[in-house]
């Protein structure tokens, strides 16, 4: 009887017996019982399928399998296709099929049944991330390649953290009734880290500058503030990307990524980055015109959402934005397959581009469906809020890509695609958002020293996601021996669902004054916010606050004027503020410049009363590939109205963070009898300072130095302290009398800079000399500490 088992050769048997049979069969073919020829063939019908072996599966769950039935002919390759379905079932470690006189037996050995899934080794990884990425669980059915099928998964998961050195074996445990204990045994290695990023080509722009842009950084000596440092395929496309957006938004049209690559260290340490830049020549844009074959759409009426001028550096973005606003206004007017296209032509011989946009009719292709996939934890109305079109909307392939910039851009997602693909007819389009969710929450902290206030902390938890419907949420405390706040810090960057961000901040502040000023002072209290843009750089927030203010502790040599403010006020202000930022980076800027002003008006209630405007202006260019001029103006006046007089906790008090050269309040209005600082109403300051990189140092530290002249004055003391001097004459030692002193006078200083760009942020150490000062001001030589970056 011939035996079928998959893999082997018992086949060859069968086909001998078969031609033997054959043989005798011929010469017996006189014979009155011969068997019919068809017959013959196939060894004769099957009376009786008989299946063995089998504990948990069914017998007839086992013949749905087979490719053939009792009374079908005995056919060798339906016996082996048989073998083969039963095999990819996967419940089935061996499977045999027998010939038994006119019957068939099918032999199965069952795969045993997981009883438990174990992970051993795992530390950086948690149990449940390992549980949910793997395919055997409890219960299931064990295949080895399954197993081996999981191993792979789980190196996965390690390796997308940097730990490519990671190993997983997997163990196997019999137990009675055909089931086993899976153990996955992990020696997870060490964490493989970004070494070193390099950039090749890149003239334009420094490689610190470039690394500002990207999202990897390198490993270095504060590793763990960050996770950024970890190499991952999917984040060195985004940073492939990201560059090139750079450069075209800096001038750049023909700018180029070669290539962007990762090469392992030898001995497994880390991996080296480099990217290879193709820069060519900066332009700047030319003449700018709109056309238009749609009936009734005059150029001229579109020329206001054009967002580009002539003579300005080339920038792809603002291109971007310009079709984006153009294609809006004309589908509000009712042309909704309107299409824009931008038409580039560069003049010869110059590094000039002229820009014409082109307004014509698009096809007429609807949107049938939009699927969002892989949102875990983030809402959908949150990602279809991102979407200028819905469902039966005209398809329109520009405002898809900028949706997908959009969600890109929010930050709650490692990965971003939108194909699309035929709808239910031929002009119907379906598209599927197919999203990779990444965390959003953060802890941080940082301490380090500063001249002014002593050893400074800081820490703060948040959340950029908020139990995934987008908001912003972050707890903070910080302090030092001068200085204790808390506050917390609520954000919903699409209000009702439209382009306004609003928000509320609870907050707690305690400044020690003793030194400078004789007393301490305590603000707490909540601001309600909303802040909309006016167009793409300019953006204006609304402001409401209220508010308890406290002068406390004051001490008993402190000046008539500080005791006479002692107690505490209640301040209800509107506030808004209009900033406009065309700088060309967000960290390390050379080129560019922003522009804030500010008004707050108190007296909405409360007991204060007062109007305070506020204005800063900063600008950068640069002087040469690594030299940048950087200048800053500042200023601010307040004033009280209805007959109050403003407050000392309102008034401004300046020094060293404004004019480096002076001490904290080292300048404006003050007590000679006391020394203690007064504040004042107006003030004004201005920056003059040139950049460069530190030589002799390698350019991954971030160290960097400067060469600065500080100018400024802080004056007009408020009218309590201006009665109280003039009530009494002032007399040297006699703390009953206000010896007031006000200039208006100007300080200036020049210096030197040290400069490092920290994981912990800006640190600065400043030397500076002040050559234009007042008697009665306070000196600083040194300040060191962290710094607001200008």
């Amino acid at each position: 009887m011939p035996n079928h088992r998959m893999c082997k050769s018992g086949g060859w048997h069968f086909v001998f017996g078969v031609v033997a049979a054959l043989s005798v069969l011929t010469a017996l073919e006189s014979v009155v019982f011969a068997v019919p020829p068809a017959q013959a063939q196939s060894g004769g019908g099957i009376k009786s399928i008989r299946v063995e072996g089998n504990k948990r599966v069914e017998p007839e769950t086992v013949r749905t399998y087979l490719r053939f039935n009792v009374g079908d002919a005995y056919d060798p390759a339906k016996v082996n296709q048989s073998i083969k379905s039963l095999f990819a079932t996967g419940l089935f470690s061996d499977v045999r099929i027998v010939r038994e006189g006119a019957g068939v037996v099918v032999t199965v050995v069952e795969n045993p049944i997981v009883n438990q899934v174990a992970f051993e080794g795992n530390r950086e990884v948690d149990k449940a991330t390992l549980t949910t990425e793997v395919q055997l669980k409890p219960r299931s059915v064990f295949t080895r390649a399954k197993a081996q099928a999981d191993v792979q998964r789980i190196l996965d998961i390690y390796r997308r953290q940097g730990r490519f050195a990671a190993a997983v074996d997997p163990k196997i445990i019999e137990l009675d009734n055909n089931r086993v204990n899976v153990v996955f045994e992990i020696n997870e290695g060490g964490a493989t880290k970004v070494q070193a990023i390099n950039f090749i080509g890149n003239k334009a722009f420094s490689d610190s500058q470039l690394r500002d842009i990207i999202s990897t950084s390198q490993s270095g000596l504060f590793d763990f503030l960050k996770g950024t440092n970890i190499y991952d395929p999917d984040r060195l496309a985004l940073d492939r990307e990201l560059l090139r957006q750079y450069y075209l938004k800096n001038g750049y049209a023909d700018a180029r990524v070669v290539s962007a690559g990762a090469e392992l260290a030898r001995d497994g340490s880390g991996f080296y980055l480099t990217f290879v830049v193709d820069e060519g020549e900066p332009f700047k844009f030319g003449k700018i015109d709109v056309e238009s074959s749609l009936p009734g759409v005059e150029p001229n009426t579109l020329r206001g959402e054009v967002q580009t001028a002539a003579g300005a550096t080339y920038d792809q973005s603002a291109m971007d934005r310009t079709v984006e606003r153009l294609t809006l206004t004309i589908s509000e007017r009712g042309f909704a397959f309107a299409r824009v296209r931008p038409r580039a032509v560069r003049e010869p011989g110059t590094r000039v581009i002229n820009i014409t946009y082109v307004v014509d009719q698009g096809p007429r292709i609807y949107i049938e469906r939009i699927n969002v996939s892989g949102n875990l934890r983030t809402h959908d109305h949150v990602i279809r809020r991102e979407f200028q079109l819905a469902e039966g909307d005209a398809y329109n392939p520009l405002l898809v890509d900028k949706a997908k910039k959009r969600l890109q851009a929010l930050g709650f997602f490692k990965s971003v695609e939108i194909k699309r693909h035929q709808g239910s007819a031929p002009d119907r389009v379906v598209l599927d958002v197919d999203l990779v969710e990444q965390s959003t929450g953060e802890l941080s902290f940082g301490a380090g020293y500063s001249t002014s206030e002593g050893i400074i902390g800081d820490v703060s938890i948040s959340e950029r996601n908020l139990l995934g419907k987008g908001q912003f949420l972050r707890l903070r405390l910080a302090g030092s021996f001068e200085r204790l706040q808390a506050d917390i810090s609520f954000t919903e960057p699409r209000f009702l669902d439209r382009n306004l961000s609003a928000g509320f901040d609870l907050f707690w502040k305690e400044l020690d004054f003793t030194d400078v000023a004789g007393f301490k002072s305590r603000v707490e209290g909540g601001s309600l916010r909303l802040g909309f843009p006016l167009s793409e750089n300019l953006w204006l927030t609304n402001t409401y606050t209220l508010s308890n203010g406290t002068i406390f502790d004051v001490n008993d040599n402190a000046s008539l004027v500080i005791k006479g403010s002692e107690g505490t006020d209640l301040t209800s202000a509107y506030g808004f503020s209009l900033a406009y930022d065309q700088r060309n980076h967000p960290k390390n800027p050379t080129a560019g410049y922003y522009l804030q002003v500010g008004t707050d008006f108190a007296g909405l209630g409360g007991d204060v009363r007062y109007i305070r405007n506020t204005a800063e202006a900063r600008v950068y260019f640069p002087i040469t590939q690594s030299l940048t001029f950087a200048g800053r103006a500042i200023g601010g006046h307040i004033m009280g109205w209805g007959g109050d007089d403003v407050r000392l906790l309102d008034l401004f008090f300046k020094g060293g963070e404004t004019i480096r050269g002076f001490d904290r309040a080292g300048i404006g209005p003050r007590d000679l009898n006391t020394d203690d600082a007064l504040g004042g109403d107006t003030f004004w300051a201005t920056t003059a300072e040139v950049r460069f990189p530190m030589p002799f140092v390698p350019e991954d530290l971030g160290l960097g130095g400067a060469f600065f002249v500080d100018a400024g004055s802080l004056f007009g003391a408020g009218q309590f302290a201006k009665d109280l001097a003039a009530a009494k004459a002032c007399a040297p030692g006699d703390r009953t009398t206000v010896c007031l002193v006000d200039a208006s006078t100007i300080r200036a200083s020049a210096g030197f800079s040290i400069i490092w760009n920290s994981p912990l942020g800006p640190l600065r150490l400043d030397i500076a000399k002040a050559f234009l000062k007042e008697g009665f001001d306070r000196e600083q030589l040194v300040r060191f500490g962290a710094s607001t970056k200008f």
